[in-house]
């Protein structure tokens, strides 16, 4: 990868700095999903969970070197996740508009999932929190390896 920093390639050499990152990184993950599933009734929820997601797996990048996080989230994992998030944010308004009220009209979800009009809207506004966190880690996560690599490194995996 000509031009890309050499520190976002290549793994941490401190032995420190990846046994701390082995122990966050899935506290970082338990947390976003907690701000995510409480967002809805108290403050977070979908950006704040999904600004946190990110975090992690820029740790996960800044400790074990960017060939390593593309093995896990590729360029179109991350493309699809992010699409997929605004599809649900979409798809659940749409579904509101089908079964007869405004987009996002939570109320009328209770008339497919017959839990309540109170359940509904608490489902209905956490598939929306769903959503957002998809969208923002994936939108987040692409901004950072742009920024990160000059924007070389998904022209580099379509060559090779």
């Amino acid at each position: 990868m000509t031009g890309v920093n050499d520190m976002m390639t290549k793994q941490s050499d401190d032995v420190i700095v990846k046994t701390l990152s082995r122990l966050l990184i899935p506290f970082m993950q338990i947390y976003a999903l907690y701000v995510l599933a409480h967002g809805h009734y108290s403050p977070g929820g979908g950006f704040q969970g999904g600004v946190i997601l990110a975090a992690s797996i820029i740790l996960f990048v800044i400790t074990f070197g960017l060939d390593n996080a593309l093995r896990k989230i590729s360029e179109k994992l991350n493309t699809i996740m992010c699409s997929a998030g605004v599809f649900i944010y979409a798809g659940i308004g749409a579904l509101c508009l089908i079964l007869g009220g405004n987009f996002l009209d939570y109320a009328e979800l209770d008339k497919i999932l017959h839990v309540g009009i109170a359940q509904a809207r608490s489902l209905g506004i956490l598939g929306i929190e769903v959503g957002v966190a998809i969208t923002v880690m994936a939108a987040a996560l692409s901004i950072f390896l742009d920024i990160a690599t000059g924007g070389e490194l998904f022209s580099k995996e379509k060559k090779t």
